[in-house]
Order: C-alpha cells, then structure tokens, then sequence
C-alpha cells in the first residue's frame, strides 16, 4: 500500500510528489522524517469541502504534529489549533497562527500557562475539572478579565480504539462526567471571571467507526437541551476529533458520511460547530526515511537493522502499532520475511514485524504514515539526535528542521564535581 503523492516510478523508485526518495537521503542522510505538502492541504480541504454546510472552525491538534512549518502551512489555509500546553500554543503563534483560534485543552493546565493563554486572547479553554475551573477564574480575575471556558465532557462512550488513546470511558482521566456537567456550568454561570462559551468532548484517536461519534454527539446535545431550558445558551458545541487512518486492512467512514451525521444531530441547535483533527490532517502525509545498515539472520528471525530506532519512532513499541514499510528501490527476486529493528539497546525496538522484503545492506526503507505521532513523540534515548525534518512540495524538498548534533543534546547541561 502507498499513501497519497507516493509512486513507484518504472525503475522502481520511490518519488514523494516529485522527489526521489533516494535524492531526500544523499542530500540529508537518514533517518529523516519527509512530509508531502499537497497532501496536508488536500486532508484540511477534505474537512472544509465535507464540512461547508456549517462552516466549522477546524482546530487542527498540534499534538499530532507540532514542526513549525507544517503549523505555517495549515494557519495559510485558516486552521484554528487545538492545543494542550503553552509550548504548543507559542509554537502556534511562532509559526503565524491566530491565537484567537485557539482551543487549550488538557487535564492538568498550570496556572502561567493559562495566564499566557488568557494574555493571548484565545478563543476558548476546554476545562476537565471543576478544580481546573476554579484555578481559570481566579485567573481572569486577576487579570481583569472573563475566560471563556467550554467543559469536555466525558460521555462513557467507547471508541473501540486502542486503550491508552481512548479518552471517553469513566475511566479515563479526561473531562468531567456527564452526571457533573450540569452542576458545574451552573457553577461557572456565576463565576465572576468566566464566560461560558460551549461543550466539547473527545472520546479517543485512530476511532474507525461512525457510532461512537453520534453516541457521544447526542448525549452532548441532551445536555444542551437540559442547560438551555435552566437559562445558560451555548454559543457552540466541539465534537473532537479522533477520525482514523488506513494503516493496514482498516475501513474508515466517508467523511461526506462524517459530515452528514453530525450536522444532522446539530441542526436546530443554532450552534457554532467546532472539530479538532490531527491524525486524520497529516497521518498519512508523512514517512520516516531508514536505511539498513545490516541484514542478520537467525534461526527464527531475519532481522533488518536499521539506522531509525523505537526513539524516533515510538509507536509501534508503544501501542503495539502498525506501519506499511516498503523498499524505496524495488528488487527482483524471492522475498524474505523480516522483522525491521533498530540500533536502541531494548528488545522492543522494532518498527515492523514479519514483513516481506527483498533487500541488500545499505538499501533505503520508507515506513509510511508516519506524519502523526512521530517526531512529536522521538526522544533522544540513547543519546541519539533526533532525525531532520523535510517538507517536498512538488519537485522539491525543503529542510524545515534540522537533524539534531551531540552538541544540542547537552546545551542545557552542566557539570558539577
């Protein structure tokens, strides 16, 4: 399987829109995290096209991605950004965002990141705690002003997700039970430093099927309707975000179908409608760039060890995840089944298990959709620099972060004896 903007050309190469994936490598080495632009903007369309009925404002989720230019690239096409710290929020504004766009989410917000929210005049704070909402308006006080807070509401919907990125369970550590949610708005209806704006809810990432979505969606309206008929009228109401990807064999939802679902449970409400995609915008738009530096076989395994590792790519050691991985020159030959390893001295570094693959030592390996929970996620274990960043765009490619040198890792160090 290859993601949007990636073909084999009849020498079988790989070419990212118009650049030899051989090319990315001589010119910047590996491993190197590559991203497609026409395929980041044609994801944030999709949204806009199906969407342009209710005209959302579409807050992409900076966690997903947070690299500067691709921040850039989606504020040029008008995004909001859902965010969940001060350093995502000034990476926002770093990179030409509209901080008046802006949603904070996050269970435990410090008290100067809400300040330096509250000085940038975002559009709204989605509080998870009553705790939270007290700590905002004491806040807003003190600065002379009202913040204008949504509460995320947890509604015990599974999302029939992964169990570490589902967000909507009472068990989950995320937004206020939906049996609180009255109480707390009244609450924050006679806070003297709160506006209350709207309701949100997101009940998990990688979700494959439409129901959990209008589950969720329509419990959230009935407490609409319930606060409406006690006096509080909400300006808008944010549906999260969470739409999947095709990694492997997954059957996604028609974001048309997307779409129609929920501005059918919305109409009437006379609601401003908000969405917070991530995954969906730049999962599929990117790739991380390996080489192999050795093939070693074994009596049960073959092992290709390559130059990228479980730090700048932690997903499918986390999550158990699955990444196409593919040859970036196509060999003839009979196959060989591989499990793809990097050089991290823990034996849960793996990219892929048990691909099949016709390789030579030194030849380049693509794994694909790996534009979401990357590079946000790569460490430096090991005292290994992060990878370098490139963005093509047409038959070009850009460097938008440079790979990181042993002198970065230790700038903030110091030594005492």
């Amino acid at each position: 399987m290859l993601t949007p903007h990636l073909n084999r050309l009849s020498d079988g190469e790989l070419v990212y829109e118009g650049v030899r994936l051989a090319d990315i490598a001589r010119q910047f080495g590996t491993p190197t995290y590559v991203y497609s632009r026409a395929t980041i903007v044609e994801n944030f369309r999709a949204y806009q096209s199906a969407f342009a009925a209710s005209k959302p404002l579409i807050c992409y989720a900076v966690k997903a991605n947070s690299t500067l230019s691709v921040l850039a690239l989606l504020a040029s096409e008008g995004a909001g950004f859902d965010i969940v710290s001060a350093g995502e929020l000034q990476r926002v504004i770093a990179a030409g965002g509209d901080a008046s766009k802006v949603i904070f989410s996050g269970v435990a917000k410090r008290s100067e990141e809400i300040a330096l929210a509250l000085s940038h005049n975002i559009h709204c704070f989605n509080v998870e705690s009553e705790a939270e909402l007290y700590r905002v308006n004491e806040i807003a006080i003190a600065a002379g002003k009202r913040a204008p807070i949504a509460f995320r509401i947890n509604p015990d919907v599974d999302a029939k997700t992964h169990p570490y990125i589902s967000t909507g369970l009472k068990s989950n550590k995320f937004g206020v039970a939906h049996l609180d949610a009255v109480r707390l708005y009244m609450l924050a209806a006679s806070m003297r430093g709160i506006e209350v704006h709207g309701i949100e809810c997101h009940i998990g990432s990688q979700i494959t099927e439409l129901s959990p979505y209008v589950d969720a969606l329509r419990r959230l309206l009935s407490l609409v309707d319930d606060l409406s008929a006690r006096g509080i009228h909400l300006h808008h109401i944010d549906v999260g975000g969470g739409r999947g990807i095709t990694y492997q064999d997954e059957t996604m939802f028609s974001m048309n179908d997307f779409a129609q679902a929920v501005e059918r449970e919305i109409a009437g409400h006379h609601l401003d409608l908000l969405l917070e995609p991530g995954r969906s915008i730049v999962g599929d738009a990117g790739l991380l760039l390996t080489r192999v530096e050795f093939l070693k076989p074994g009596e049960t395994k073959n092992f290709a060890l390559v130059d990228a590792g479980m730090n700048d790519l932690i997903r499918p050691t986390l999550y158990d995840a699955y990444h196409p991985v593919t040859a970036v020159l196509a060999r003839g030959g009979a196959p060989t089944i591989y499990d793809v390893v990097g050089p991290v001295c823990e034996s849960g570094d793996w990219l892929a298990r048990e691909r099949a693959l016709v390789l030579e030592q030194g030849d380049l390996l693509a794994v694909l959709c790996a534009g979401a929970y990357g590079m946000t996620m790569a460490s430096n274990y090991n005292t290994r620099g992060r990878p370098c960043e490139v963005m093509v765009d047409r038959d070009e490619a850009h460097l938008i972060r440079e790979r990181e040198r042993f002198e970065d890792l230790i700038a903030h160090e110091r030594i005492i004896i």
